[in-house]
């Protein structure tokens, strides 16, 4: 349907002579409208409708409604936004890939034409999740990861070929290029978007959502971006609005500037910790003020990049020069930076330091505040002072380590074989000798804690391993290795600190994955590689690695000494999340902090040291080294950055980023509109969501005589319900990889079988740390089966079959914070797959809440001051909820009643827009997406 223009908004703008159509903020006006006064994100929104106003999806209404919002007001207006474009990673991208071919034969079966299922908008997929460092510490680290993570993933790479080739407006960037949202920030963000409309040239902001919950680390950019499930990216490709409430919005002043030793990390830290504190879950945050011009882009994008850990949706930065200056820098086109410049400028969107928009609230940092920083030992939001580093974790360690008299907690041998054998050739596997440890006690924290395990490592190294040990030092993910600041801090630190004579502690796993060429571009043209590699930090891939779980294997000796006497180690990583059994299944405590930090943790081994006061090592004199002798100055980090970086660089590595290498260009790959599904395959199999579907959807039903599958805690993460890492050999998953032929050496990780249902059903709520209060005592994916005598303990796949075969529904009861980290889809999906109809929790993270919804499971929430504890509910009652049919008479119930037991009370319907009301009536979106397509 064309646009119908109620304002008279679209108009012309003249740039270096091209003209582009545009739909101008300032038509609109009326009584009690105010667009100049919006915050840049909301005026950002209110394009998008006048550009996609047609009387139906979007209104004249809608496009006042927002023109006129209410800071003050809690959101109740629904609007309908349509993204520029879909960013997919491969992890949640192979099962959006899946999901859509599997329409495709749907849509066939039902009398439609398949090749309605295409991308209507542009689809870019960067494959950066499924490198894992099986080889570190040698210079040959790098080929050798992605050789295996070809043989590994042979079957997933040949199907996005496929997809590749069979969908129009859908690319893909192969492995071993960079992780996706540092090549979303340095390559596919256009800033302002262009198309050709009717023969018009049209110019609109740069919008998109992705399927990995850092999405918005390009608001650094101005763009408006943010993730959001597989699910909904698969409506959106297919050109359903994105159906959301007008947010509130809240205002983040900065002023000053960052002081001499801390860095974006630190910044970052603090932010999160400030921005949880308040409350944004749901909310847009924008920065603003005088500040804003003294943070450059590359903290922007780790500000952003942290969205999901404060729980917003957007945390923008508006455009500005420093964002032209960065456009210029990775390599974009002087004709595109002059389009950014005039239309940002002509539409209100350009950063005005002294302007106060209106916002619903506003908080303010001062950036000459911030302090070096860490957080963990197991959330983003857990900031601590460096200065506070060794008390705090000494404070943590009595909740990890055992009382002499109990027997090991959170130790299954599941844990120890969870990762194949396939180590650093530099290492065998032969653990050395070590007496039997004396206990203590800690006199800080009154904690009996072991002695130090002596070890002896293949290489000839010893040393010896007690709780805090850091086993795991990661310079990962993409919140900081997109920032030459901290990664050059990191090189320096590391080029003194050789220099003085250090070296890592042979018990520490080190490794550099950057989030693009670029970074190890600038590092040869510096001179800094060398440094890097005489400290174990040789580059191992361009991924994800550590901070997704794809860490690897432990050193063989420290991992064995690990278990033997059930040590409570740590990691520590440059990343963004440190969930509980994400990094790795051996180490309990993580620690988030700067590339430069990861280095210096590595070279003292330990997380119980004072950085200010406690020497890291002795140098080659034999004097100490502290942290203050090798910690690089601004002026030292800034003067390699103006002598090394440059926009060729951008520009070469990014030249031809869809081609891949030969290895990717000679991949065999299947051909034709529809897939050929391999029965025989364990990566990609056809799921049964459209199994005998309905082309009208069956009216919803109340839920009777349900039984409760887990009974949760608060903050239990994506990670908890659908973990990525690796699959332990005695897990439902391993048992179906077995019986498929399937070595434990190529069991791959979680991640990597996601488009595998059959994998996926089987690692729902499989997490080694996830604690199902309805089996006390246990740890990992257990509860108890209320079909057998006496409810046995058993694993949550095994009872949920006996529960679908005895035609039984189930719930989950939650605390707060539930479904909170990634945009993890299999996390709804394996929910539903097990047989559950609905969730009951305190309150949930936006992202998982919205999948659940979209995979047809009701998210119902205790009402204020009322909980799982408060109502007595012990997990063994009967459960009945009754209410919900009200949806088939069109309305959305406020509340439902629950009945369990002698329990009674009126759940919170958390179905928050009659489209997702819409959804859930179909049995989920993607249902009710293709029935929309089949009209």
């Amino acid at each position: 349907m064309s646009n119908t223009n109620s304002f008279g908004a679209r108009q012309h703008l003249d740039v270096g002579g091209e003209s582009y159509e545009i739909y101008r903020l300032d038509a609109v006006k009326g009584s009690g409208l105010d667009v100049a006064s919006l915050p840049y994100s909301l005026k950002i929104l209110l394009e998008n409708l006048l550009r996609t106003e047609n009387g139906s999806d979007v209104t004249a209404e809608d496009i006042r409604a927002l023109a006129g919002w209410d800071p003050s007001a809690e959101p109740d207006k629904e609007i309908a936004f349509t993204p520029a474009r879909v960013v997919l990673q491969d992890f949640t991208g192979v099962p959006a890939v899946v999901d859509l071919a599997t329409m495709r034969e749907a849509v066939k079966e039902l009398g439609g034409d398949p090749a309605k299922i295409n991308p209507l908008a542009p689809v870019e997929l960067v494959i950066d999740h499924s490198v894992i460092v099986d080889v570190f510490g040698q210079k040959t680290a790098f080929e050798q990861n992605v050789d295996i993570e070809y043989q590994r993933n042979l079957e997933r790479y040949q199907f996005l070929r496929w997809g590749q080739e069979a969908f129009e407006n859908f690319k893909v960037v192969p492995p071993g290029t960079g992780i996706v949202h540092q090549v979303n920030l340095e390559h596919l963000s256009r800033v302002v978007f262009t198309k050709d409309n009717g023969g018009n040239k049209q110019a609109y902001p740069d919008t998109c959502v992705g399927t990995d919950s850092h999405t918005p680390m390009v608001n650094g950019l101005g763009i408006v971006a943010w993730g959001v499930g597989g699910i909904e990216a698969e409506a959106a490709m297919l050109g359903q609005p994105i159906s959301m409430l007008i947010p509130r919005v809240v205002g983040f002043k900065l002023t000053g500037s960052l002081p001499e030793g801390t860095t974006a990390t630190d910044l970052v830290l603090t932010i999160t910790e400030m921005l949880r504190k308040h409350g944004v879950v749901g909310k847009f945050v924008e920065f603003y003020g005088p500040g804003v011009s003294a943070v450059p882009l590359a903290n922007r994008a780790t500000i952003g990049n942290m969205s999901p850990e404060y729980g917003s949706t957007v945390a923008i930065f508006p455009i500005d020069d420093e964002t032209l200056r960065y456009m210029a820098l990775t390599g974009r086109s002087q004709a595109q930076i002059d389009l950014v410049e005039a239309y940002a400028k002509a539409q209100g969107l350009w950063h005005n330091p002294t302007a106060e928009p209106r916002y619903s609230e506003r908080l303010e940092l001062d950036l000459s505040t911030v302090v070096p920083s860490i957080a963990g030992p197991k959330r983003p939001q857990d900031r601590i002072a460096l200065t506070d580093a060794k008390t705090a974790f000494q404070g943590a360690l009595s909740s990890y380590i055992n009382a002499p008299d109990q027997k090991p907690k959170g130790y299954d041998k599941a844990v120890a074989e969870s990762f194949p054998a396939s180590d650093p050739p530099s290492h065998d596997e032969k653990a050395a000798t070590a007496p039997e440890p004396t206990d203590h006690t800690n006199a800080a924290t009154g904690t009996r804690r072991h002695a130090a395990v002596p070890i002896k490592l293949a290489d000839g190294s010893t040393g010896r391993l007690d709780h805090g040990s850091v086993v795991i030092a990661a310079i990962t993910s993409c919140t900081n290795t997109s920032n030459p600041a901290v990664m050059l801090a990191a090189a320096l630190l590391a080029k003194k600190a050789v220099e003085k004579g250090l070296a890592r502690k042979p018990w520490v796993k080190t490794s550099l994955a950057p989030g693009s060429r670029v970074v190890t571009d600038y590092y040869e043209r510096a001179g800094l590689t060398p440094y890097m590699d005489k400290l174990g930090f040789n580059l191992v891939g361009y991924g994800c690695t550590t901070c997704i779980g794809n860490s690897g294997p432990l050193i063989p000796e420290v991992s064995n000494a690990i278990n033997e006497h059930d040590l409570s180690v740590a990691s520590v990583l440059s990343g963004n999340r440190n969930f509980e059994g994400r990094i790795h299944p051996e180490v309990k405590m993580n620690y988030l902090m700067s590339p430069p930090l990861v280095v210096a943790y590595a070279l003292a081994g330990t997380m119980d040291i004072d950085m200010y006061a406690e020497p890291l090592g002795k140098g080659a004199d034999g004097q100490d080294v502290y942290l203050k002798d090798i910690w690089p100055t601004t002026a030292e980090v800034q003067a390699v950055i103006d002598s090394t970086i440059a926009a060729d660089m951008f520009a070469g590595g990014y030249a031809n980023v869809f081609a891949g290498d030969a290895r990717w260009q000679e991949l065999p790959t299947p051909k034709g509109q529809l897939f050929q599904w391999d029965d025989h395959s364990t990566y990609v199999r056809k799921p049964p969501y459209f199994a005998n579907m309905p082309r009208q959807p069956q009216p919803v039903s109340d839920i009777h005589n349900a039984r409760v599958l887990a009974k949760l805690g608060d903050s239990v993460t994506t990670d908890h319900i659908s973990p990525a890492g690796s699959i332990a050999k005695s897990s439902p998953a391993a048992a179906y990889l077995t019986s498929h032929n399937i070595a434990p050496a190529d069991f791959n990780s979680y991640g990597s079988r996601r488009g595998n249902h059959e994998v996926m059903i089987r690692g729902t709520f499989a997490n080694v740390r996830l604690r199902n209060q309805l089996a006390p005592g246990t740890e990992g994916g257990y509860t108890r089966d209320f079909t057998q005598p006496d409810a046995p303990v058993t694993s949550i796949y095994e009872a949920s079959t006996h529960y679908i075969n005895a035609g039984t529904p189930l719930v989950i009861l939650a605390g707060k914070e539930y479904g909170s980290g990634s945009s993890r889809d299999w996390a709804a999906k394996g929910t539903v797959l097990l047989g559950v109809r609905a969730v009951i929790a305190e309150s949930y993270e936006r992202i998982h809440r919205s999948n659940l919804l979209g995979m047809g499971v009701l998210p119902l929430q205790f009402p204020d001051g009322q909980s799982v504890q408060s109502l007595g509910l012990t997990g063994d009652e009967v459960f009945s909820i009754t209410g919900i049919e009200a949806l088939n008479q069109g309305k959305v119930p406020a509340t439902v009643k629950v009945n369990a037991g002698s329990v009674s009370f009126d759940a919170i319907v958390r179905i928050d827009t009659p489209s997702e009301a819409d959804y859930y009536r179909h049995g989920g979106i993607m249902q009710y997406v293709l029935r929309n397509l089949l009209k």
